[in-house]
Order: C-alpha cells, then structure tokens, then sequence
C-alpha cells in the first residue's frame, strides 16, 4: 500500500509540473542555480601573492613610520607651563615665588583659609585618619557623611540630600542615572563641561536650545510635543529633561527660572538645576537661585551643586525629593564606584554650612563687591565685561577679535602675566577646545571674594585698565 501511494504522490507531481507556467519554472530553476552557486564558490577572491625578497622587507621596515598617539603640542602650550602656587590659595596668593591678590580661585566665602574649618577637618583626620579607600556601599560611608547629607537638605529645605567625592562628576553622574537611550534631554547651548559629559554618558537623544533663550527652548518642546502625538504609545514611555545651571561658568549669566518652571508644567518636562556657582551666592540665606527668584524648591527635580566653591571643600551632592535622591544610591556611577570622600572634607564642609548659618549677611557683602568691580571694569578699552554684575566670577573678553583663537588667547594672557607683575593674580577661562559642544571665546576669568577689600577692588580694576590699554593698544 506504502509503494502504490508513494507512486501515486509521484504521478501528482509530475502532472503538477507539466501545469505549471512556464514562467514559474524559469523562475524555479534559476533559484535552485543560484543555491548551486552560492554552496560551491567562494566568498572572497584569493590576491596574487607577492613574495618578497628579505631586502625588500627589511627595506619596508626601515621605511614605516608609526603615527603619533597624541598630536604635537607645542612647548608653550600653558598647560604645560602652569604656575605654582605656595601656601592656601586664599585671600592672598603666592604664585610663582611672587604674592598676589587672589582673583582667580574660586573662594568666594573666604573659607578656604578659616580657622574654624581647619579646625574641624584637623580633628576629624585625628578621628578618622586621611582618606576612606572605598566607595560608599564598601565600608565607605562614615557617620560624617550621613551627617552632611542631612545638613545640606535642611540647608536647602529638600528631603534628602546625597554627596559625591569629586565636584565634576556629581553632575555628570546624575544625569545618566535617570536619563537613558531614547530620552529626551533639552539643555542650554553654553552648558558646562560636566554637563555635557553627563549627557554623553547618558546617551539620550540631546537638543540645545540657545543660551538663556526662552523662546528657542518652546519652540523645541512644541516640536517635540508634535512628534510624540504621532507615536502615543513611545511618547507614554519617553521621558524629558530640561538641564540648566544657576549661574552659568562659561558666561556668568543666570538662568531664566521662572520662565522654565512654566515650562516644565505645561510640557511635563523635569528640570535638572546644576548650582555650583550659585550655591552659596545667590538668596538670602545662600540656597541659590530658587531663594535668589522666590521659587519653591519643590519645583525642580533635581538639584546639584559641587562644594569645592563656596564651602572650600571638595566633591559635590544632589538633593531633592527621597525617591529621587535613592535612585542615585544605586545609579549613580561616581556615587558607587568611587572613594568615598574623605571624613575630614566632609567635616570642614559642615563647619562651613556652620557659618553660612550664623553669618547670612555674608551674601549680600559678596553681592555688593560683585556689583562694585563690575561697575569700575566697564569702559575697558578693547575688554568687555561679561556675566551678571551679582555673580562672583565673569569674563573679561575681547572686543574685536583677531579672526584666530590662538592670537587672542595670546593677548589675554599677555594682559594676566602683566597683571601679576603688578601683584594682581587672574585666570584664563581654559576649555578642551575639540570636545566642547559650544566653544566659549577665550577670556580671562575674574573672581571675587568676601576678603577682597574696597581698596583692592579698585586697585585690581584700576590695573586691569592699565595692563589691557598696553596691551591692546
């Protein structure tokens, strides 16, 4: 019965095949050739071999010549040619061998050098011994640490608050801890270098808005709302960041808070405000840019700010809402895989949370030094002030270019050199000019400080004036 239908199967298809068009059958065989083919011939095509002679190879050799790991940089380059500073970088400053007034470090409360924070990170080395050699899940975190985060979210009237060992990754860890692939991230054009590795890190979909431009960043967001209404289902799952900072590093202006706290409402966005320049600075009582505008903190998601500014320590913290500050916990990669930070740091930065406490008139002393050397540097010939005249580091720029950086960073330098010479020590504002998503001009950085007297403010300007009209000239 087996052989019968066997046959039987057989005769079907060969009466299928006569009945089928032609063109199925050439269609058919062509394929069944071309499996053929692809199972006998080879993938690639074998070169014609070239022996060479043991000379010819020894000549090669000789001949070859590896590219460079690096690109040459040149001898002058001033990252290479740095000036060295002895003793605390506080009010007064001896660089090179040579005292100066400081106005270049970023001190702003005179901290750095006080006797009440010495004293209290001397007697935490003396508890705790130098540094922690682990990160904080490890055996890292001291009774110290729990101790400022809890200072610093009632200093800032937030939940909780989370500290990080360096100032620069706090940001740049923050924000990949809640941003990810296929997030939206809206951030400022003139954003900060730490800023922007945390939205390299996070690889989110990025899109920058013109500095302080308010109108720029809805147009944005109104484009962003017309994509998400043609796909609802990834819209539901996609979240959005707006990332500003208080007080800009790259240009001292602060940002627009207002504005973009209507923002977030109406396009459910959450904000992320990086606060290290304005931390300490702005407000009545120093909590930044919230108090300086009279917005509930409530408002912004995240908060972050470094604490090597007006707390003259070192590392940075987060605060915010608990469920958002815990995430970090567990997200944050300079939190979770870094040392922890040393007890006697985080000593001497409650000690200065201690005086910001009990001396908040100490705010609007800088505000009002600020406003002065910001007033006495207008009308520099060939120099421009700019940045807010209430923020405690600006710039200084040129007023008409060369037409080439190199030219330009050469003449601001000349200006500082000849500044020093005349005891007065400045910076330039220095960038990593191929990695920086918006190159600032060149600039020289200037400072102030509670310390800095009436006097040496006009004596700084007064020099500034001088040196720049040489120099420009």
């Amino acid at each position: 019965m087996a052989t019968k239908a066997e046959q039987w199967v057989l005769v079907e298809m060969v009466q299928a095949l006569y009945e089928a068009p032609a063109y199925h059958l050439i269609l058919e065989g062509i394929l069944i050739l071309w499996i053929i083919r692809l199972l006998f011939s080879k993938t690639y095509k074998l070169q014609e071999r070239s022996d060479l002679t043991l000379k010819e190879k020894e000549e090669l050799i000789d001949e070859w010549q590896p590219e460079p790991l690096v690109p040459p940089v040149s001898k002058d380059h001033p990252a290479l040619n740095y000036n060295i500073v002895s003793g605390p970088p506080s009010h007064k400053i001896v660089v090179n061998g040579k005292e100066c007034i400081n106005f270049a470090s970023f001190n702003f409360l005179g901290l750095l050098d006080n006797p009440r924070v010495k004293a209290a990170a001397l007697a935490s080395l003396k508890k705790y011994g130098v540094g922690t050699c682990g990160p904080r899940g490890f055996y890292g975190t001291f009774d110290v640490h729990l101790d400022l985060e809890e200072r610093l979210a009632k200093f800032m009237k937030t939940e909780e608050a989370i500290i990080y060992s360096y100032g620069f990754s706090t940001i740049a860890s923050a924000i990949p801890a809640y941003s990810k692939r296929g997030d939206i991230i809206f951030v400022d054009r003139a954003a900060c270098f730490a800023i922007q590795k945390g939205l390299q890190a996070s690889r989110s979909d990025i899109k920058l808005f013109n500095h302080n431009d308010v109108a720029d960043l809805e147009r944005l967001l109104k484009e962003q709302e017309i994509e998400d209404q043609k796909n609802p289902r990834k819209a539901r799952v996609t979240r959005r960041f707006i990332v500003v900072e208080g007080l800009y590093m790259n240009t001292g202006s602060i940002c627009p808070l207002p504005e973009l706290v209507k923002l977030k409402y109406k396009y459910k966005a959450r904000i992320f405000l990086e606060e290290s320049l304005s931390f300490g600075v702005l407000g009545e009582h120093g909590r930044g840019v919230t108090e300086h505008y009279g917005i509930s903190i409530d408002d912004i998601d995240l908060i972050s700010a470094n604490m090597e500014n007006s707390l003259a320590s070192i590392g940075g913290f987060c605060c915010g809402r608990s469920f958002v500050i815990d995430h970090q916990r567990l997200s944050g990669q300079g939190y979770c895989f870094s040392a922890s930070l040393p007890p006697l740091l985080a000593a001497a930065a409650i000690e200065a949370l201690n005086i910001m406490e009990e001396n908040p008139d100490i705010f609007a002393l800088l505000k009002k030094k600020c406003q002065q050397i910001h007033k006495a540097l207008q009308g520099i010939s060939g120099l421009k002030v700019v940045g807010e005249s209430f923020s405690p580091a600006f710039h200084l720029q040129l007023e008409d270019s060369t037409g080439y950086r190199e030219k330009d960073v050469k003449l601001l330098q000349e200006i500082i050199s000849q500044c020093m010479d005349k005891s007065i020590a400045l910076t330039q504002a220095c960038y990593l000019e191929k990695e920086e998503k918006w190159l600032p001009p060149p600039s020289i950085r200037v400072v102030v400080t509670v310390e800095q007297t009436e006097e040496e403010l006009k004596r700084a300007a007064s020099t500034i004036k001088e040196v720049a009209q040489a120099v420009l000239l």
